[in-house]
């Protein structure tokens, strides 16, 4: 988290998937909670993901795959965020996740997934108490 500000995220979607509306409605629910949002729009390669990410100096990076890439483009933004000493930026993701693939995200560093139909105020919860400030004052 940012020393002096609120949480700031950044909603993105990666490759090819051009389906946006879950990232909208999780952007919004973020906004509402007061949390700080960026969304980085359709089609953004893991490196302009990154890029953001440690221009807007954001505390966590949401990736909605909806195209089946996630095993290759989420390990790719975790391993280009290590490489840019920024590995302190959570990664989570959202969308059609197969449950068998889950523990293989974890273990590449993604630090949450979160399949169809789990509610916002799930991931709410789960932004605040990764990202907010009590984890920032506890390392």
């Amino acid at each position: 988290m940012t020393e002096s500000g609120p949480i700031r995220v950044v909603i993105a979607k990666p490759g090819l998937d051009g389906h946006d509306r879950g990232a909208k409605v999780v952007a919004r629910a973020l906004r509402d909670a007061g949390i700080e949002v960026v969304y980085t729009g359709l089609h953004q390669m893991p490196e302009q993901i990154v890029a953001t990410a440690i221009q807007e100096d954001a505390d966590g990076v949401g990736l909605s795959i909806l195209s089946g890439a996630h095993m290759t483009l989420c390990p790719k933004v975790v391993e280009l965020l290590r490489e840019r000493d920024a590995a302190d930026i959570k990664v989570f993701v959202g969308g059609i996740i197969p449950e068998a693939d889950i523990r293989s995200l974890l273990e590449a560093g993604v630090s949450a997934v979160f399949t169809p139909g789990t509610p916002t105020q799930s991931i709410v919860d789960w932004v605040r108490a990764q990202l907010g400030p009590a984890v920032a004052t506890a390392s």
